[in-house]
């Protein structure tokens, strides 16, 4: 008898009608003689209501209360789906994350699942039951509730199928698969069949809103696969692996871009040791993550310049502490709010010479100018105006037969 987890997201339990379809795919696993446990998210919209609620009272929400708050609406939507559930004639019941437990480790918002105590679990699935879990949710060594970030519930599938040993992990979601690029600003987009868990963690990361970063890499580090199915069409959807069998030879795998980046220049610098330090010190220490980063040679042995990109929505945050840092003097700040990120991944360019050239060749015959550039083994990232996306992300589309 295998042992199935089910995850699904906001979309997929957005209404009752919604619920009442999820419950049949829950039943249609049982039905086959599984032992079936499923990890829910809140219904579409209501995570977002309750941050837009906690705006209402406070400026300064109290970080513990706001995931107290916030991990409500998985603990609805998994009682309407065990409710469901037994109604069909299946035993079901709800369990908060709390009461397993599963623990937590890290700040409030932003909290990692370090184990799930899974003996409650196995004695409810050896009789037969079906086990609803909130998603997205646990609590610390303070016993205090935390989450795990948006999107968190992905994590809470993956790590409960690493502690129970499934056989199977299956994220169910809006879309039928991972796309070589988003299929809603593209249309000659393709569904990947499989892809390497680097690969998707590098779409992840650089945009693709199919699955959390944090869940990807926690698939990885524990070695299990992952599948991304729709829960509104029945067809096949993307493995996520790290597995080399099947794969085709293709270079390139998938487009990411960005909406949301703001590049920052800081002009004329003091050239000296651990300047970098500290300038980029005060934006770790309030979690700002900086992404591509670029220091021109200094000429003159004196003074260099600075660039890097940030999310936009940290820009007046980071502008803030620049200014505010004595430890660092320049001569003029610039900021660009009207730039994105457009990335090419795949393991293949490891081994195949002339991919950054093909892909800014291709770039510049469509007259769209490189501001920034960010590599690694088995992606290459530019930062363009955003204006120029849609267009990029066509002809890089074709460029590497991705059509």
């Amino acid at each position: 008898m295998k042992t199935v987890v089910l995850k699904f997201g906001g979309t997929s339990v957005g209404s009752v009608d919604k619920i009442k379809k999820v419950c049949k795919i829950i039943a249609a696993y049982k039905k086959k003689k599984n032992k079936v446990l499923v990890i829910s998210s809140a219904m579409s919209g209501v995570t977002n209501d309750l941050v837009n609620k906690s705006k209402l009272i406070s400026n300064n929400f109290d970080k513990a209360e706001y995931d107290t708050l916030l991990s409500t609406g998985e603990q609805a939507s998994c009682a309407l789906i065990a409710g469901r559930l037994n109604h069909n004639g299946f035993s079901s019941r709800s369990w908060m994350s709390w009461q397993l437990p599963i623990l937590t480790e890290g700040p409030h918002s932003n909290a990692r699942i370090s184990k799930v105590v899974v003996k409650q679990l196995q004695s409810y699935l050896k009789n037969g039951g079906i086990p609803i879990i909130t998603g997205f949710q646990g609590i610390n060594n303070k016993l205090r509730l935390t989450t795990i970030g948006r999107s968190g519930s992905d994590a809470s599938a993956i790590m409960l199928a690493k502690f129970i040993k499934a056989d199977e992990c299956i994220i169910y979601t809006d879309v039928d698969g991972v796309y070589t690029t988003d299929p809603r600003q593209y249309k000659n987009a393709k569904k990947i069949r499989k892809i390497f868990y680097d690969e998707m963690l590098e779409m992840a990361s650089l945009g693709s809103k199919v699955m959390q970063p944090t869940s990807v890499q926690d698939a990885k580090l524990n070695n299990i696969d992952v599948q991304v199915k729709s829960s509104f069409v029945n067809k096949s959807g993307t493995l996520i692996t790290g597995s080399t069998k099947a794969f085709s030879d293709q270079i390139i795998t998938g487009i990411s871009s960005t909406k949301n980046d703001a590049k920052i220049t800081i002009v004329g610098v003091k050239d000296r040791p651990g300047i970098a330090a500290s300038i980029f010190k005060p934006m770790s220490q309030n979690l700002i993550n900086v992404d591509m980063v670029i220091q021109n040679i200094s000429l003159n042995g004196k003074e260099t310049d600075l660039t890097f990109t940030i999310k936009s929505e940290d820009l007046k945050k980071t502008e803030k502490l620049i200014k505010q840092n004595k430890k660092i003097s320049y001569k003029k700040l610039s900021f660009d709010k009207d730039v994105s990120k457009v990335s090419i991944i795949g393991v293949g360019m490891i081994t195949t010479p002339g991919i950054t050239y093909r892909m800014f060749q291709a770039l510049a015959l469509k007259n769209i100018n490189i501001l920034v550039i960010s590599t690694s083994e088995i992606k290459i990232s530019v930062l363009i105006s955003s204006k120029n996306v849609k267009k990029a992300v066509a002809v890089l589309h074709k460029e590497f037969k991705l059509d």
